[in-house]
């Protein structure tokens, strides 16, 4: 009886010690341009095992690391002939586990999926706080916070669901690509409706729905000719990852033996990356430092890091059928690691395009981070970086539309950010914006003036790059960061939840429609300019507050004026004459008022007001 007791006994240690809790990623694809793929499998002691693969397929490498419960295996997948095969875990001759892997067969053509272009306008979500339109995963068992709507930073409940519910809104405003904020596990404790602290780079958070329901809104996205971007994060993960609480090695991340936990924040000085005066110690604080306690920094580094990155990015895009990325904190990242990233990608996918988050408010420092930038080649970098975000525009806009004129005040302030264009070698590929869910709200700033939003719509739809609009916006919505933090910047939109008093997505109040109609008439009217998505671009020198531009090619002109005033404004055409020959009428594309339009008119532009002139 003893013997039997212990031959039992051993047989549950085995077993509870010895099995595959993990295989990331679960499954591949044959057909990638890089047949290499790194498999992570864990479980308790696991490297102590030996492990196998059937079906004749053939370990190329195995890496053991500092943590026993972790052995990643190597594979080339063009040498494999089978679509599954099983991952053995053998102790001896012993089969102690094993995990039946698929390489699946790839959507035709998919590594020449379209991503968003100067063509969209890209419309950007906070699931949490859009639409809930499945009440029964506000809150789920396996995750720690729970739903709670009276709480401004708790989870509010709006999901996958909700925007799939609402894709027509989205199209009739005119957007074409979406970006929404994180959508992957979060289960730290409290205020995780963000997203940005990970804690499974793998799965759709349950609060929002599952994998399968993501995909689903790719999908329909894509039959209505749109974009799903999907918000990665590469620089770092959230406290309660499964992999953080039970570290690979030490070097996964960036460890401050000083620090509790290994935490030291960051100082936040992205611009040491490229600052000849700057000191180690300051480099590697911005860069090294933690965002937060709750956000350890991910060390790009360390070669496992970046193939797990990289992998984890390629399986979304092909699983999901994803038509780009916008990277978080992009220049907080080892920026050596980043650009063999972002050149691992683009390679797979070549039109695929990835937006990074360069929050920084000097050209020449944004500049460096776009691909083929002559100003990174001054320090022999290459980012490999698609698109940036144009943060100096974003930061002009709010006082070029509140100050008055002057020498360097008021409308000459958008002039001075568009000089600056000869530095970015893609100015096509730049998104403009004038406010994202980590900003003070336009609306607020300029207390819900729908004269003063369509002015910056109008620049944003109007000039190089890809506009990028924040939900609720469109319908006046206001939140002030100052007074009530991020929830205020983040709330919920109307009509989003049954019971709300008045749903925005069916019909409009008095006080929204300004905001609204002007946005779907300008945003529709953008998708079929190819003048505005590819033509050049000519200013003139403000005056008086009122800016012109034109956006130009060889079979069309649009003339673009914003006036700034409180009063009308009567404009000398002849100085625009080096534009303006050969045309004689111009077409309001908002009003259709027909303009008769030459070097001897005079033009009257309303006060707060801007004209968007097709001419002919």
């Amino acid at each position: 009886m003893k013997n039997l007791i212990l031959t039992f006994a051993l047989f549950v240690s085995v077993s509870l010690f010895s099995q595959i809790q993990k295989v990331e990623p679960s499954f591949w694809w044959k057909g990638m341009k890089n047949p290499e793929l790194q498999i992570l499998i864990y479980g308790k002691n696991i490297a102590h095992q030996q492990i196998e693969l059937s079906n004749g397929v053939q370990i190329k490498d195995i890496k053991k690391v500092e943590n026993p419960n972790y052995v990643f295996i190597t594979i080339n997948t063009d040498e494999i002939n089978v679509s599954k095969f099983k991952i053995n875990l053998k102790d001896g001759k012993k089969l102690v586990n094993s995990y039946e892997y698929e390489l699946k067969v790839r959507n035709p053509n998919s590594a020449n999926r379209e991503s968003y272009t100067s063509k969209d306008v890209m419309y950007l979500i906070m699931p949490d706080r859009f639409a809930n339109g499945n009440p029964a995963n506000d809150s789920s068992k396996n995750l720690i916070e729970k739903s709670d709507r009276s709480n401004p930073n708790g989870r509010h409940g709006g999901d996958l669901r909700g925007i799939i519910n609402n894709l027509d809104y989205i199209e009739d405003l005119g957007a074409t690509a979406v970006w929404l904020t994180p959508v992957c596990e979060d289960n730290e404790p409290r205020t995780t409706y963000h997203g940005y602290a990970q804690t499974d780079l793998y799965k759709i958070d349950e609060r929002y729905g599952t994998n399968e329901e993501y995909r689903e809104l790719s999908q329909k996205l894509n039959q209505r000719g749109m974009k799903l971007v999907m918000d990665y994060v590469t620089n770092h993960w959230g406290a309660s990852h499964w992999m953080i609480r039970d570290l690979p090695e030490k070097s996964w991340i960036h460890w401050f033996d000083q620090g509790e936990n290994g935490f030291m924040r960051s100082n936040y000085k992205t611009t040491s990356q490229m600052d000849p005066n700057a000191s180690a110690i300051d480099r590697k604080l911005a860069l090294d430092g933690w965002f937060d306690s709750s956000m350890p920094d991910m060390n790009q580094k360390n070669p496992l890091v970046l193939k797990y990155l990289t992998q984890n990015a390629i399986w979304w895009i092909e699983y999901a059928e994803l038509g780009g990325f916008r990277v978080d904190t992009y220049p907080y990242n080892d920026k050596e690691a980043m650009a063999k990233w972002a050149k691992s990608i683009t390679d797979e996918y070549p039109n695929f395009n990835i937006v990074g988050e360069t929050w920084m408010y000097s050209a020449a420092d944004i500049s460096f981070w776009q691909k083929n930038s002559k100003v990174g080649e001054i320090l022999n970098y290459n980012s490999n970086l698609p698109s940036v975000m144009d943060f100096t525009l974003f930061s002009e806009m709010p006082k070029a539309f509140s100050e008055t004129d002057s020498w360097d005040k008021g409308l000459i302030r958008l002039y001075n950010v568009f000089t600056q264009d000869y530095l970015y070698p893609d100015l096509k590929n730049m998104l403009v914006f004038f406010e994202n869910h980590d900003t003070e709200r336009w609306n607020e700033i300029f207390n819900s003036d729908p004269k003063t939003y369509q002015l910056a719509l109008t620049l944003i739809a109007t000039t190089r790059g890809i506009p990028q609009i924040y939900y609720g916006t469109e319908i006046g919505m206001r939140g002030s960061k100052p007074k009530g933090g991020d929830a205020d910047i983040r709330r919920d939109f109307p009509g989003g939840w049954n019971g709300d008093s008045q749903n925005a997505f069916v019909s409009r109040t008095d006080e929204q429609k300004p905001f609204y109609d002007f946005t779907s008439k300008l945003l529709k009217w953008r998708k079929g300019k190819d003048v505005i998505h590819n033509g050049k671009m000519m200013h003139f020198i403000p005056e008086n507050n009122v800016y012109v531009y034109f956006r130009y090619h060889n079979s069309e002109k649009v003339m673009v004026v914003l006036n700034s005033n409180e009063k009308d404004q009567i404009l000398d055409l002849n100085r625009f004459s080096e534009m303006l020959q050969g045309v004689s009428t111009g077409k309001d594309v908002i009003t259709n008022k027909e303009f008769s339009i030459n070097p001897q008119n005079k033009l009257t532009v309303g006060a707060k007001s801007s004209l968007i002139l097709e001419l002919r």
